[in-house]
């Protein structure tokens, strides 16, 4: 039988994500070494962290781990988890430029976003939205 419920939006995703965690990595994992405090970061986390970069900030999937994993009081932060939620971020993004939503009012996931990020080979929508705010964004900071 099929369900009634709606699929929740990628925004409603973020707004409603379970809180983040930090634990003991039981085992190695991909960079993480058995032992290691790690953070599982949520959706909301990620989302506040990346509004708080200044424009022209640009940051890599690396360096945001190790920035969010600092703020937490973690070691590291978890690769696969905080991929999942930079593309939940970025996926509301687009939802949001996508219903009028002017581009200084949206999460600026751009700035973690590079256009060699892994994230944007998942992502539902055409990535040369995010490289080219990322680009422009830049072309200001160098004239301003």
């Amino acid at each position: 039988m099929p369900s009634s419920r709606r699929k929740k939006t990628w925004t409603e995703k973020v707004a409603s994500s379970a809180p983040h965690e930090v634990k003991v990595a039981e085992k190695k994992f991909a960079d993480i070494p058995e032992g290691a405090v790690m953070l599982l970061p949520s959706p909301k986390i990620v989302e506040a962290f990346i509004r708080s970069l200044p424009s022209g900030t640009v940051l890599d999937l690396k360096t945001l781990r190790s920035k969010l994993a600092r703020r937490y009081k973690a070691e590291i932060a978890c690769p696969v988890v905080t991929g999942i939620c930079l593309r939940i971020v970025a996926e509301a993004v687009n939802e949001a430029l996508e219903a009028g939503t002017p581009v200084s009012k949206v999460t600026p996931v751009w700035r973690v976003l590079g256009e060699n990020a892994s994230t944007l080979k998942k992502i539902s929508f055409d990535p040369a939205v995010l490289v080219l705010q990322r680009e422009l964004e830049q072309r200001s900071q160098k004239s301003g």
